[in-house]
């Protein structure tokens, strides 16, 4: 099997908070929503094609990021998708939106509008996440 590759782009866009053999948990950059990735370690493109103990994994894991996001961040709606037209590598966006957010009611996708994280704010993020996931 092909050694497991972080899309560039998604290397160039986030902090990787937790890794495990099945999985990569990111952050986006963007301090204006919490906006975190699941990246599961597959060559598949699309979550149909996933099998059925993988498929199982991947929504376990989606539900922990979604609860996290929901009791530490208390965002007004989860936005939670699978897009990859740009970056073809599954990944499953888990973002936290609040109707005062810079992007609301529109898409977070292509907008300029940024705040980078410090990395001791990533950090926090990283040991509060890594404290409740169970990978």
């Amino acid at each position: 099997m092909k050694k497991f590759e972080l899309d560039p782009r998604l290397k160039n866009d986030c902090f990787i908070l937790s890794e495990s053999e099945q999985f990569l948990i990111l952050l986006m950059n963007n301090a204006l929503v919490p906006w975190f990735i699941l990246v599961p370690k597959t060559d598949k493109t699309e979550l149909y094609e996933l099998d059925k103990a993988t498929h199982t994994q991947v929504f376990n894991v989606i539900n922990q990021i979604s609860n996290f996001v929901a009791s530490e961040f208390k965002p007004d709606k989860l936005n939670v998708a699978a897009i990859g037209n740009i970056v073809n590598q599954m990944h499953i966006h888990i973002i936290g939106r609040y109707k005062s957010d810079a992007y609301w009611p529109g898409v977070v996708w292509g907008a300029t509008e940024k705040e980078m994280y410090n990395s001791i704010e990533a950090d926090r993020i990283k040991m509060r996440l890594n404290k409740v996931l169970v990978l």
